[in-house]
């Protein structure tokens, strides 16, 4: 009894392509944007520039990064031969939860920042 597959008939390699050079050039513009906030802030320590963070300047290339994300998965699993549908069913919830603790874990560690300093976040210092 043969087994049929499913294959698509044209998977879908320049979006895969796309969305890999879409990701990559939303997360360095997310580098950069945070790194001169966390710069501008080590100078003047205002909470002004922490409360950039909640500004478009860094959720625009962070939102960017994630849709990037969430196709390049969803086009990643076409090309494996799984159904468009399925794709994207499975990599736009995922993206969402990992993009949110993401979020969460950064607030955080901005918050110990502010408070302590980059010697809040030195991590050589537990070891024993």
């Amino acid at each position: 009894m043969p087994v049929n597959y499913y294959f698509p008939s044209d998977p879908p390699y320049f979006l895969f392509a796309i969305s890999l050079f879409a990701g990559l050039a939303c997360g360095r513009s997310f580098e950069v944007t945070l790194r001169n906030l966390v710069n501008m802030w080590s100078r003047s320590k205002s909470t002004r520039v922490m409360l950039e963070l909640k500004s478009s300047s860094i959720k625009v290339p962070y939102l960017g990064m994630c849709v990037s994300i969430a196709i390049f998965m969803s086009t990643g699993l076409e090309i494996f031969g799984l159904p468009t549908l399925f794709g994207y069913v499975v990599a736009i919830p995922f993206t969402i939860g990992i993009a949110a603790l993401i979020w969460r874990q950064l607030g955080q560690m901005l918050i110990e920042l502010e408070r302590g300093g980059s010697a809040a976040l030195d991590l050589d210092s537990f070891e024993g």
